[in-house]
């Protein structure tokens, strides 16, 4: 028998990963909110992997929790992740993958492009995921992995942030509000490089964005989640004493209307 995964969790995403984790032969212990992770971890202090798949707004709270044992075994993937949301939490190597497939109630997962991991357990959850006909690519190096955390926030947040102006879908975005979406992506760009310390290649990421679009053209961009989104992003503006023009001036139009 394979090893055991602790999956902490069990929504929408949470499911599909273990059902591919059962697929693929590893038994799987759920842990609710209900349930006092302490004693789990007492009671099973060596699984392979312990996969965090709590909500974004769940996650430091969840990071924080994480028992001594299951911390060095961690998995994570959360949208709006980035290196310094496991570092505060003295999480050094976790496996993380950047998921791009959409799970909604009563609807099979609905693939966008493959899901790039990186991390100990990244070919365990290729191997899961691809059981289940979904597409991993394992990264080769951390570096990898952070220009594609960025990408997959900059899809999320551009979306998101300027589908509060214009609805629509990210295709009707692209196409018929280009200038409204690059603005707003100048913003999250610079976001981005401040919470990483460094700079990107900006067309790099509006390709890779590009692609995510062409993955599911018909993708609403507002999602219930935007206006958090936006208050987020500008938090995290605010904090870093960035300008973010575009943030800024949608914020006021919602405020004014």
């Amino acid at each position: 028998m394979k090893q055991p995964v602790v999956v902490i969790g069990i929504g929408e995403l949470g499911a599909v990963f273990a059902r591919g984790l059962l697929r693929s032969g590893h038994p799987v212990f759920p842990v609710t909110r209900d349930m006092d992770i302490a004693a789990q971890a007492s009671r099973l202090p060596e699984p392979q992997m312990v996969l965090l798949a709590v909500a974004e707004k769940d996650l430091h709270a969840g990071l924080e929790a994480i028992p001594g044992p299951w911390r060095e075994r961690l998995a994570l993937l959360q949208n709006e992740l980035l290196p310094a949301d496991w570092q505060r939490h003295q999480i050094a190597n976790p496996t993380v993958i950047s998921v791009w497939f959409e799970k909604k109630k009563g609807m099979d997962a609905k693939v966008l492009l493959p899901s790039p991991a990186f991390g100990p357990q990244a070919v365990l959850l290729q191997t899961a995921l691809e059981s289940i006909d979904i597409p991993v690519r394992v990264l080769p190096d951390a570096e990898a992995l952070l220009v594609e955390l960025v990408i997959k926030n900059l899809y999320i947040l551009t979306t998101n942030i300027a589908g509060l102006v214009v609805g629509g879908t990210v295709s009707q975005l692209w196409d018929e509000h280009q200038r409204l979406a690059r603005e707003v992506a100048n913003d999250v760009i610079d976001l981005q490089e401040h919470l990483c310390g460094q700079s990107f290649e900006r067309e790099v990421l509006i390709q890779g964005m590009l692609q995510a679009f062409a993955g599911d053209p018909a993708h609403k961009c507002m999602g219930r989640s935007a206006p958090a989104r936006l208050q987020r992003a500008l938090t995290l503006a605010d904090a870093g004493g960035l300008a973010v023009p575009r943030l800024r001036s949608i914020a006021a139009e919602r405020r004014d209307a």
